[in-house]
């Protein structure tokens, strides 16, 4: 079990995390919200990385609209999830991206993220250079960005049936992006990876998460 702290990005804004892990460790990851806050599946999956012996910080990338946003998985959480995240701009996005990282200074770094934390763990490695790693999971935006340069290995997971990322967008990037690690889980919904979620696949989830665990040991060292 972790806690939950404060931090501050560069801009002065300050913003809740939840930590999880030795604070002695030398790797660290950065686990990055879906759009539906800190909630207890992001708090579990920074758990389990802390489990393995990563320091890990999930940053409420939600504080800047509204503190505390904790959603499920109801269309209205939906509709709301959408309403926050529209509020923020990538720049605010990655600034608090930033202090997560910065909280684990000294240490190698990695970051993973789903749904919108997807996209982000992305932006991690193109418009950060402090990650040695990012594993991004069914991140939506990607295709909108996938030209831009990565600066460290990327890993990506989709599912084959996401109605929101059609195989034609993984085909795109892959194209563009032929140095990426890229996997597709045939017959895997969008969300494969919640198990509070309808879409959950544990047989999914399992292969993902083994293949990001040992994505992260290689690169992280």
């Amino acid at each position: 079990m972790g806690k939950t702290i404060d931090l501050t990005a560069a801009d002065g804004h300050t913003f809740a995390a939840y930590v999880a892990g030795p604070a002695d460790a030398t790797k660290g990851i950065v686990v990055i919200q879906e759009i539906f806050g800190v909630n207890h599946h992001i708090r579990d999956m920074a758990d389990r990385f802390a489990a393995l012996g990563y320091a890990v910080v999930a940053p409420a990338l939600f504080d800047r609209t509204e503190r505390g946003v904790e959603l499920g998985y109801t269309q209205a959480d939906v509709d709301a999830g959408r309403g926050y995240r529209m509020k923020l701009s990538d720049a605010q996005v990655m600034a608090d991206v930033e202090a997560a990282a910065a909280h684990l200074a000294g240490k190698q770094l990695g970051i993973v993220g789903y749904c919108f934390g997807g996209t982000v763990s992305w932006w991690g490695s193109t418009r950060s250079k402090s990650f040695a790693a990012a594993s991004c999971w069914y991140g939506g935006g990607i295709a909108g960005t996938k030209n831009e340069s990565m600066n460290c290995p990327v890993q990506m997971h989709f599912g084959e049936k996401d109605a929101s990322i059609p195989m034609t967008d993984v085909d795109a990037i892959r194209a563009v992006q032929p140095k990426s690690e890229s996997h597709v889980y045939i017959g895997a919904q969008h969300g494969f990876g919640c198990d509070e979620r309808g879409s959950y696949s544990k047989p999914d989830y399992d292969l993902a998460q083994q293949r990001t665990i040992e994505f992260f040991a290689k690169h992280l060292g």
